[in-house]
């Protein structure tokens, strides 16, 4: 196959692209090396592939019209689209949610628009947790065919995702596209983006420096180890076309929630070091739990998380200090 990836220099783009690459398929990368991070970590991130014969890349603003990436679909025949670009983080969009609206939902209409016009029938998104806002009570899994568990948002980033799922539907309804979301659940481990907790907390702790904890450390979440993530994304794309449904959305999770006090703990067991803490108040548009249920991904993409926070914090650590 012949698969379109947006995001391939991030942190879970450049991973499903090594994995794409190694099972054989052909790989065209989109990444705009905006500024959220350092462009030497994208760059590095994505320095594997670049040295793969099957794989090429376009530095492209996926918010420019779709006359203007028009060029890269009529250099490329794909058979699908993997949408993982976006401007991520909950905090900073509250700051800038124009921001998130043009790079989330303007970048997601172009690409469907690009997808219509060249006769491209299969789309997986990168869909988040985020989407279900505060609708869980700790430990309550969340099922995906409970709409109004993710109609009520409390960030711009969340409602920026909940909004390109809709319009995926719009696109399936109108063009009979195969539109396939997929809600993960705070991905960790190698490459991970340097202002998320586990990599921050496993720098800082290692640094002896100072770690903040917001509220009292007993809110939870459903970790997934990249691995586990990458398995999801590759199997939304290889749906047969007889077993894949023409509009779905699957949580991918970790199927093992953690409190964020026992989290500490695993990083400074692994880590041998023990952390300096400072607790502050909760921060806007943070949710408190998240639980993923996993059983249709289960049944439909045969997705079965195989990797253990304990044995995934190990992974993560070893990279610190090892690259």
């Amino acid at each position: 196959m012949h698969i379109l990836v947006t995001g391939c220099a991030g942190f879970i783009g450049s991973h499903v692209t090594e994995a794409l690459l190694k099972q054989g398929d052909t790989v065209t990368g989109i990444d705009n090396f905006d500024d959220f991070y350092d462009h030497d970590i994208k760059h590095k991130n994505i320095s594997a592939s670049r040295a793969n014969e099957n794989f090429t890349l376009y530095i492209n603003d996926l918010t420019d019209s779709s006359l203007l990436l028009d060029h890269i679909f009529r250099h490329h025949e794909f058979d699908a689209i993997c949408h993982l670009a976006a401007r991520a983080g909950v905090r900073p969009s509250i700051e800038s949610p124009l921001v998130y609206q043009q790079n989330n939902v303007l970048a997601t209409t172009n690409l469907l628009e690009l997808a219509v016009k060249h006769g491209i029938d299969r789309f997986v998104f990168a869909s988040s947790s985020s989407v279900y806002g505060d609708s869980a009570l700790e430990y309550e899994a969340l099922v995906e065919e409970d709409d109004a568990l993710a109609d009520y948002p409390i960030s711009p980033y969340a409602a920026s995702k909940r909004a390109c799922e809709l319009i995926g539907y719009t696109y399936h309804h109108l063009y009979d596209i195969t539109f396939t979301a997929l809600r993960f659940f705070t991905v960790y481990g190698p490459r991970q983006r340097p202002e998320m907790a586990i990599h921050k907390f496993t720098r800082n702790i290692m640094n002896g420096e100072k770690i903040f904890i917001f509220g009292d450390g007993e809110s939870s979440r459903d970790y997934t180890y990249i691995d586990d993530c990458v398995d999801g994304v590759l199997a939304a794309i290889d749906q047969s076309d007889e077993d894949k449904a023409n509009y779905r959305i699957y949580n991918i999770g970790g199927d093992q929630p953690i409190v964020l006090n026992d989290l500490i703990k695993l990083i400074e067991e692994e880590t041998g070091k023990k952390a300096t803490t400072e607790r502050i108040s909760d921060q806007p548009g943070d949710v408190l739990h998240t639980v993923a249920d996993i059983t249709n991904a289960s049944n439909d993409l045969m997705y079965m998380p195989k990797v253990s926070m304990e044995e995934g914090i190990h992974r993560f650590v070893e990279w610190i200090r090892y690259g």
